[in-house]
């Protein structure tokens, strides 16, 4: 197991130990990987067939340290399809390397995946936008990466994935418009949207200039996670769907009076997670669809 003080080299053959320890203790064989954000674990509890594994008990799994983060890894079906759910995942500001941050991804491709779903609960910068909002992100901006914080630095390994990955289509296009669709069916479409996520390391919340900086940029939300599990997803060949649950809006205005803070962001994640659990649960059902699909 390692800790935040024990850097992870995160190599293919320690990632290969790791999912061979999962697969030798777990009849699930998931095709679709499902990442739950700030106050999101709710997202793993109709799963049917459930098994369970903390991650302190995993070979090579960094821990959970953040509250409204579980810390569980658990299989199951939704409907007839086999998943993996994170309760939970990792951050740069926890301490942990963007290696160990992305350590799960990697691990999924090798037992399988094909489509990884990440979810989060991020600040609204977009006007637009209104507290409980779900956004279907379309693009990233990936802040951290503009000063070097980058998953994919290092020493590239082909069975992983190419040296230069395009990213340009990162959040694959068919699942955006599935997700989308099954939104206006369940009739929730006056609160779902799409839009750009920018990441920053956090942990503090955004000053009113970066928040007005990063709205200039053309980032729709900001949030202190998801990139990176992004970005070594698509270097893996993995089809991704994001979700960012608007928890507060992000102050643009310096006469504003109201303070964003972590408890009142996993207070509106756990009013909207409901509903957020019924578009996955319903897009997981329709995934058929969209198997097998090469591009986007």
């Amino acid at each position: 197991m390692h800790s935040r003080e024990n850097p992870c080299c995160c190599s293919f053959d320690e990632c290969k130990l790791t999912t061979e320890w999962l697969l030798s203790r777990t009849r699930h064989r998931p095709k679709i990987a499902v990442v739950c954000g700030s106050g999101l674990s709710l997202l793993a509890e109709s799963v049917s067939n459930k098994q369970v594994f903390h991650y302190e008990d995993i070979p090579s799994f960094p821990v959970s340290t953040v509250p409204g983060h579980d810390g569980r890894l658990v299989f199951g079906y939704v409907k007839d399809k086999s998943c993996v759910f994170m309760q939970g995942r990792f951050h740069l500001y926890e301490g942990y390397s963007l290696c160990q941050v992305t350590f799960p991804v990697r691990v999924f491709k090798l037992m399988g995946v094909e489509t990884i779903i990440v979810t989060n609960a991020s600040g609204g910068l977009c006007q637009d936008f209104k507290v409980g909002d779900i956004m279907v992100i379309k693009d990233h901006i990936n802040l951290p990466g503009f000063a070097g914080q980058h998953p994919l630095c290092g020493p590239n390994d082909e069975r992983f994935g190419i040296r230069f990955p395009c990213m340009s289509d990162a959040y694959n296009k068919v699942l955006r418009k599935l997700a989308l669709d099954i939104s206006m069916e369940l009739g929730y479409s006056n609160f779902v949207r799409e839009g750009v996520y920018c990441m920053v390391s956090g942990p503090n919340f955004e000053t009113i200039a970066e928040a007005r900086m990063l709205h200039v940029l053309g980032s729709d939300s900001v949030g202190m996670s998801t990139v990176p599990e992004v970005t070594v997803a698509k270097h893996c060949g993995l089809h991704v769907l994001g979700l960012s649950l608007i928890t507060n809006k992000v102050s643009l205005d310096y006469s504003r009076e109201e303070k964003v803070n972590h408890e009142e962001v996993l207070q509106i994640s756990k009013m909207r997670a409901e509903m957020l659990q019924k578009v996955l649960t319903t897009f997981i059902a329709h995934s058929h669809q969209v198997e097998g699909i090469n591009s986007n």
